[in-house]
């Protein structure tokens, strides 16, 4: 790649919400923040790789977005005062927005997609969208529903905040506990796309998603600071993220927690992880789903090789947040800590009834395929495995279950 198409690449992952942010505060229309971004960032692959990289990457995006901007609104007829607005603008357009505003201008557009008004669905695919940055496909395969169905979910909350007139601002500290659970899944969604990504043409590992969960996580914190979910999501992000560096080999094959080298773990993340995982146990508050799942991930860190793993303790913290949420893929996860325990007869038995549930999903192939080989039954594993490489997005766990198949002879 050129180093112009590097350059845009970085900036497309850096700087896409905070683009969308400032055109959106300005104009107060999410169509036409997107719309001005998009134009932006073409602008850029066209103009960049001849007129070479601006000194201000970013700055230049942002300008050039507002004038993009400018251009729709002179377009749309109907809106004088806003056209009058907007040559006013034109004629001296904006600084772009200092480096130290880019928290703000996320947390106010998460803040904004996150609106009660709209459904969780909504506030979810929408704020993966628009402060993410991610595709519409990617969405859709973290919700495990069609591109359609995901697209018209996205345009039809974008049509309800501008039909509301719902503000791009902060919410004041009343309002926090009605948004913050839509905010949390939203955070949670763009760790998990950068913790493994979905699909085939991104790198396997987003750092620079997990970094910004992260980030914007700790935000939160500091204004909920006794809210036990998010301490419980930020202490999982940083457990699991004390992870990455052991989680793809040198030739880009996923490698799992039993073969990971445990001392590439980064121990600065596992402690501060550990420590508000003991908080919030301590507290004696009954514990939220992010709760339980940051519990699971310190027992796993905790473990001094795999072999050490407290599963009887994994086992019933699922069992706990299975209460929580009967999902299939939580099911599916616990029995793979019962197979850790009782073996993988039972574990299977119990995987292959999840089947009408997970049929689309690769992660129930790849279990059932794991349990299948370690019974001895490598004609049915290798069906299993064909499943899952078959579903599977990412390159670096195509690889590995491209590996296990093959191994079967």
């Amino acid at each position: 790649m050129s180093d112009a198409g590097e350059a845009i690449t970085r900036a497309h992952r850096e700087e896409w919400a905070r683009v969308v942010a400032a055109v959106a505060r300005r104009y107060g229309d999410l169509d036409v923040a997107e719309e001005a971004a998009a134009e932006a960032f073409a602008t850029a692959v066209e103009r960049w790789p001849t007129d070479g990289v601006p000194p201000n990457p970013g700055g230049w995006l942002t300008t050039t977005a507002h004038r993009k901007a400018i251009d729709r609104i002179r377009r749309e007829t109907k809106r004088d005062d806003k056209h009058r607005q907007a040559q006013l603008l034109y004629d001296d357009p904006p600084e772009p927005e200092r480096q130290g505003a880019i928290g703000d201008e996320r947390l106010r557009l998460i803040f904004t997609c996150c609106h009660p008004a709209l459904s969780m669905e909504s506030r979810v695919g929408l704020t993966l969208r628009m402060v993410g940055g991610l595709t519409v496909p990617e969405i859709a395969r973290a919700f495990l529903v069609q591109e359609t169905t995901m697209g018209q979910r996205i345009t039809r909350a974008k049509a309800k905040i501008k039909a509301a007139r719902i503000p791009f601002r902060v919410p004041a500290a009343e309002d926090l506990p009605a948004r913050v659970a839509g905010v949390l899944a939203v955070l949670y969604l763009v760790f998990n796309e950068g913790y493994l990504a979905t699909g085939p043409e991104t790198d396997p590992l987003r750092h620079e998603l997990t970094a910004e969960a992260i980030r914007l996580t700790r935000l939160i914190r500091a204004l909920l600071p006794d809210d036990g979910e998010v301490a419980g999501l930020l202490a999982l992000m940083l457990l699991t993220e004390a992870r990455r560096t052991a989680r793809v080999s040198a030739n880009g094959e996923l490698v799992t927690l039993d073969e990971q080298d445990r001392d590439a773990w980064d121990p600065g993340l596992i402690a501060e992880g550990q420590r508000l995982v003991h908080e919030r146990l301590s507290a004696g508050d009954a514990p939220g789903r992010y709760q339980i799942l940051a519990a699971i991930n310190a027992v796993h860190t905790s473990a001094r090789a795999f072999a050490d793993t407290d599963w009887s303790q994994v086992v019933a913290l699922y069992d706990q947040l299975f209460r929580l949420d009967p999902s299939p893929i939580v099911a599916l996860n616990r029995l793979v800590a019962v197979a850790e325990i009782e073996g993988p007869e039972p574990a299977l038995a119990g995987v292959e009834r999840l089947e009408g549930a997970l049929a689309g999903y690769h992660a129930y192939h790849a279990t059932r395929a794991d349990l299948l080989r370690r019974l001895g039954r490598g004609r049915e594993a290798r069906t299993a495995y064909d499943a899952a490489v078959e579903l599977a997005g990412n390159t670096a766990e195509t690889a590995y279950l491209i590996r296990r198949r093959d191994q079967l002879g």
